[in-house]
């Protein structure tokens, strides 16, 4: 009898994301003002941005990238010994306070929604901490009561938005009997509806053909979220806060996206003054491991600080917006390439350069992990832990890879 044929080693396709498939993807810092978010960003990039006590200071949106922190890049750039380091980074952008009102252009509110618009996710800073000194412009502080002001005004914008393309697509299925419009229209409604229900786009089951389509329309609320909690540096020292548990209720209530608590106030404080000055001041105020949404950094690596939630506000930003990266390494360059998830092996050697692309032959592949483990290329494929990929392969975060391509005129379009 002849041999049965083998089954397909391929993996089952993933899920649609919603977004723009690019590499090039960024993340705005949204909330009220005065919550803390110019603050924030200037902690972050280390720019001298405005952030004085009043709202709409920041008038147009302030745009820095900052580098991924991640030991794997560090570890490879030590066994390596590069002429060149290039690690991954978050484009992050600095978007005015909104208000209540802003979807009808209260506050400039059409402007920075247009600017929220433009990013691929939302870092929704929250004012947790009371201070006579810093305005609120509601004057009072209630972070639940924030959140439902900014994410009405999202919807409220995508609603008006909905609208628009239903009167359009409308109108072109009067002058055309193409299937796609009915099928757009009839997304659109139920779009509409889920919106005036209070649902939020991305925490909305959709098929795969409805994803497709969402993904041209950009909406405010299929934008991935994460909520940054800013609290006084004492009740971040403590671990307590009077509003964390009502902020964390409203979140599982509403999708359960990540929550991170931290101090705007003692990142500002840390960032000021040597690495030898904040890794004092973290002991002296017994900020250790365990300390909410903070990360220990060695401290016999006084290069940086011993205490920061900033890593992990980073990292988690980098991952929301649905962004990864693979490696290559070797004694000339070690370099981070970041790519959208759910990227094949051709389109990744595409970031690299577009012959990589048109011309990929195979991805030769290695896995982090295997490499730290083994200890060199060569055990590695001793170890028979090196793979060939071809066109079908997709790019997981942390591969190592080595493209094989042939851009000879012969291949050539």
């Amino acid at each position: 009898m002849p041999p049965k044929a083998a089954k397909s080693k391929e993996a089952p396709a993933e899920r649609p994301i919603l977004g723009r498939f690019s590499s090039h993807l960024k993340i705005g810092i949204v909330g009220l003002p005065n919550v803390g978010k110019s603050t924030l960003f200037n902690t972050l990039t280390k720019l001298a941005i405005p952030a004085e006590n009043f709202p709409f200071c920041t008038i147009e949106p302030n745009e820095a990238r900052v580098n991924i922190p991640d030991e794997r890049f560090d570890w490879l750039c030590q066994l390596f010994k590069p002429k060149s380091e290039v690690s991954a980074f978050l484009e992050i952008h600095d978007i005015a306070g909104l208000v209540r009102g802003a979807h009808e252009g209260q506050g400039l509110g059409n402007n920075f929604l247009s600017h929220i618009r433009a990013v691929d996710g939302i870092f929704h800073v929250l004012r947790a901490f009371e201070d006579p000194d810093i305005i609120h412009v509601d004057d009072s502080v209630d972070p639940v009561r924030d959140l439902e002001v900014i994410s009405g005004e999202l919807r409220l914008k995508d609603i008006e938005f909905m609208e628009r393309r239903i009167d359009d697509v409308e109108k072109s299925m009067k002058r055309s009997n193409d299937k796609q419009l009915k099928i757009e229209h009839e997304l659109c409604l139920r779009v509409k509806a889920c919106l005036e229900e209070g649902k939020d786009v991305r925490l909305v089951e959709w098929k795969a053909a409805d994803i497709e389509i969402l993904n041209t329309f950009q909406l405010l609320t299929a934008k991935p979220v994460v909520y940054l909690v800013n609290m006084n540096e004492k009740d971040y020292q403590r671990k307590k806060n009077k509003f964390l548990a009502k902020i964390h209720a409203w979140v599982q209530e509403h999708g359960g996206e990540i929550m991170i608590p931290f101090s705007c106030a003692l990142e500002r404080n840390l960032a000021d003054i040597s690495p030898e000055e904040a890794a004092k001041y973290c002991e002296e105020n017994k900020l250790q491991l365990d300390c909410i949404g903070g990360e220990i950094v060695d401290k016999s690596d006084m290069t940086t600080l011993y205490f920061s939630a900033l890593p992990k506000i980073i990292k988690t930003g980098f991952s929301a917006i649905n962004l990864i990266y693979f490696f290559t390494a070797g004694p000339d360059e070690v370099k981070c390439w970041q790519i959208r998830r759910q990227t094949k092996a051709p389109q990744a050697a595409g970031a690299i350069h577009t012959d990589f692309e048109r011309g990929f032959i195979c991805a030769e592949v290695m896995k982090f992990e295997d490499l730290k483990e083994l200890g060199s290329e060569s055990a590695v494929k001793a170890a028979g832990k090196y793979r060939q990929e071809g066109k079908t392969y997709v790019v997981q975060d942390g591969d190592i890879i080595f493209f094989k391509f042939n851009v000879s005129s012969g291949g050539k379009k």
